[in-house]
């Protein structure tokens, strides 16, 4: 049984089908799709989230919604586009979610996508970076 969100679960699977610098160019796919920031938000980094851990400045916010589960909007800037693949994968894998399924996420999911093979430690860890302040938004909302 997986500890993952679904849509999650499908994008690494999808990842594992690639193979060398289809990674990448999957990776790159989804930088291209990462939605821009609702216009409510739009301006309003200091109510945002940062991801200090980053070298790219990442902002992230998370909406929760009435059911109790989150929407995550982040900025991210287009120059990096390894950084807006993680954060699209992250918003599209853990949109709808709860606290609780967000929580249960391993850190190191991502080494099930073997993005390692094709991308430096430094900016894998990114990606645990992101997911540990969606999780700390998520607890606190």
């Amino acid at each position: 049984m997986s500890n993952l969100p679904a849509r999650l679960e499908e994008i690494i699977d999808d990842f594992s089908y690639c193979e060398g610098e289809e990674k990448i160019e999957y990776l790159l796919e989804f930088a291209e799709g990462l939605p821009d920031l609702p216009d409510w938000l739009e301006g309003k980094q200091d109510e945002m989230d940062q991801v200090h851990e980053c070298i790219t400045p990442i902002f992230i916010y998370a909406e929760k919604k009435a059911d109790d589960t989150f929407i995550y909007h982040f900025d991210v800037p287009k120059e990096s586009p390894t950084v807006r693949g993680y954060a699209s994968i992250m918003k599209e894998g853990f949109d709808g979610t709860t606290a609780e399924e967000i929580t249960a996420v391993p850190h190191e999911f991502y080494l099930r996508m073997g993005l390692q093979a094709v991308i430096t430690g430094q900016r894998l860890n990114g990606i645990s970076a992101i997911l540990a302040h969606m999780k700390n938004l998520a607890v606190s909302a």
